[in-house]
């Protein structure tokens, strides 16, 4: 069994990048199941309802999201009716939405995912730790695929988190930060793991944004918007392959592509929809 986890897609460019490439790589890789970070996927900041369901119909079955996940007011009522949409688990009880959700993925076999966000250099949130274990009691015994998305700003809270998760669940992979790590590894226990899985949006760019605006900011302190940039847009992801009877991760790598590779993907395999 596959699932492709794909990093956070900022604005526009990440969107169709996504909408080009994904129902290829899904058809090219045989891929089982994805989840895809879409906190940044308006504008760079927030997801919309739009951009929610554009992301499905491209192939996706599962939207994580992060510290962004309010900007948008327009998404709250999706956040409350869908179950393919999560917020971090260890936001309040009261905080619009769902922490982790069971989905089936098109090989049939149930899938849990769970959202986390971290506390180091992060607004203050509930423990992750104690949440995601509290969250593990709530899961039907009978479920071994589960991935968890980490949204957190420090390697060591990624790492601890990877370490404290190992043996039971399949996936630890990190969001957020818009940097790929090159940590990828199956750790002891069974469980795959990468501090931070990147980017999918414009690379020539700070973060997404375009690199005029945020030195402007930075050097002088004069307020610029923060557009999204347009060049060099890639797809970033991380694709671990499992044994779905136990659970436990047998491989796991990075994957990139360019535009132009997406473009040659999207020729050879199909549509601009997945199916």
């Amino acid at each position: 069994m596959r699932v492709l986890h794909i990093g956070d897609v900022v604005g526009k460019p990440g969107r169709q990048i996504v909408n080009v490439a994904l129902p290829a790589l899904r058809k090219r890789d045989k891929i089982d199941f994805v989840v895809v970070n879409g906190e940044n996927s308006a504008a760079g900041s927030g997801i919309t309802p739009d951009g929610y369901r554009e992301l499905l119909s491209a192939g996706t079955d599962c939207v994580t999201l992060g510290d962004h996940i309010y900007r948008r007011r327009q998404i709250l009522a999706t956040l409350r009716a869908e179950d393919r949409i999560l917020k971090p688990a260890n936001y309040p009880v009261e905080a619009p939405g769902r922490g982790w959700t069971q989905l089936t993925a098109a090989n049939d076999v149930q899938v849990v995912v769970i959202s986390l966000i971290g506390r180091v250099f992060m607004k203050p949130v509930d423990c992750p730790f104690q949440t995601v274990d509290r969250v593990l009691q709530e899961i039907p015994s009978g479920i071994k695929v589960i991935m968890v998305d980490f949204h957190a700003e420090a390697t060591s809270d990624m790492q601890l988190m990877g370490r404290h998760l190992d043996g039971r669940v399949t996936s630890v992979l990190g969001t957020h930060t818009h940097v790929p790590t090159a940590d990828e590894q199956i750790l002891p226990g069974g469980t795959a793991f990468q501090c931070d899985i990147g980017m999918t949006g414009p690379y020539d760019s700070i973060l997404g944004r375009r690199i005029d605006r945020v030195l402007e900011t930075t050097m002088t302190f004069n307020p610029t918007p923060f557009d999204v940039a347009a060049g060099d847009v890639r797809l970033l992801g991380t694709l671990v392959e499992l044994n779905p009877r136990t659970g436990r991760a047998t491989a796991v790598k990075r994957v990139e592509l360019t535009e132009e590779k997406a473009d040659q993907l999207r020729r050879k395999y199909g549509s601009a929809h997945y199916d």
